[in-house]
């Protein structure tokens, strides 16, 4: 906030507090011309107005009001750029990224500073840490548990799906069936591999897909023709002749699909042959996505959430699609 900003916003704050407090004690002091007790001359339904003065516990709670905002908004932030006597903050809003937060919070705590959010999470810590490593980790304390034994444990599973919830629902929905774009967890098809590490891999280092657009190698009747034999592979219904053509053009997607188009894992590419469609099954959006391609992002976790909290959150999702083969 620049300096001006933040003035007015000191100087409409003080303004208020000293106009209400100005008004009130101005209505103590007038009687309007009209002795206490006496009428003043109005009734509504047989009700008389007298001029009674304030009651008392109401006048002092009033000024105890005023005297409590002063106190606060001196003590704490809340008046433009004023940090307030205490040093308060609710968080370090200079930060930038998210070296930088993870500096500012262990700054704050070993300082001590009185950042609510660097203290939370130190309280969060010292309450759940311990609960984290028992689940994660071996009795040693220095080996993880396999995923599959941590699937095993209905304890931390409840903590794997807290820990979905609250960070990989806004994508892949509460229910982890994911949305266009998005993934289904819930199902056996796996863009990077379905297997306990690629999973841990996937959400500790992220992935980044990419696919490439076509129109311009194969041109408009290319694309059709090569829509039409993608279709094809899981069993649609389409133009045998265009079919037959866009096989021959399928090349130059079997590097990533496979000759057979069952995809790649190793670099993400989605099976085509088992009708399941990341960005929509029908015509016009596998045209679409054969035309102008695609693009994903799954950000990394490792630096937010830390190995042993991936460790169990990888339990929580490998566990979901596995539940009827344990």
């Amino acid at each position: 906030m620049t300096t001006f900003w933040s003035l007015w916003v000191i100087i409409i704050t003080a303004v208020c507090l000293i106009g209400v407090f100005a008004i009130l004690v101005w209505c103590l002091k007038d009687d309007m011309g009209v002795k206490d007790g006496e009428d003043m001359g109005h009734e509504y339904d047989g009700i008389r107005e007298l001029n009674n003065p304030l009651p008392k516990w109401w006048t002092y709670l009033f000024f105890s009001t005023g005297v409590f905002a002063v106190v606060y908004l001196l003590l704490f932030p809340g008046m433009g750029n004023f940090p307030g006597l205490l040093g308060w903050t609710s968080s370090d809003q200079t930060v930038t990224n998210i070296e930088q937060s993870r500096a500012s919070i262990a700054r704050s705590q070993s300082e001590k500073t009185l950042d609510k959010y660097a203290k939370e999470l130190d309280d969060a810590e010292a309450y759940f840490g311990e609960a984290f490593k028992r689940l994660a980790y071996e009795e040693d304390g220095t080996t993880f548990r396999s995923i599959p034994a941590i699937a095993e444990n209905e304890e931390a599973i409840k903590v794997g799906q807290r820990l979905f919830l609250q960070n990989c629902s806004q994508c892949h929905g509460s229910d982890a069936r994911g949305q266009k774009g998005f993934p289904n967890l819930a199902d056996a098809a796996w863009l990077y591999g379905g297997e306990p590490a690629a999973i841990k891999t996937t959400i500790m280092e992220g992935r980044i897909g990419q696919m490439p657009a076509w129109n311009d190698v194969l041109g408009e009747d290319g694309v059709r023709e090569v829509v039409s034999y993608t279709l094809s592979l899981s069993g649609r219904k389409v133009n045998a002749r265009e079919a037959a053509a866009g096989k021959a053009k399928f090349a130059v997607c079997a590097a990533c699909h496979g000759t057979d188009g069952k995809g790649n894992p190793s670099v993400g590419a989605p099976d085509l042959t088992d009708n399941i469609w990341l960005f929509g099954d029908s015509r016009a959006e596998v045209t679409q996505t054969v035309a102008y391609g695609r693009s994903g992002v799954m950000p990394a976790w490792k630096d937010i959430l830390g190995e042993e909290k991936v460790q169990l959150l990888s339990a929580y999702v490998w566990n979901l699609s596995n539940q009827e083969t344990k």
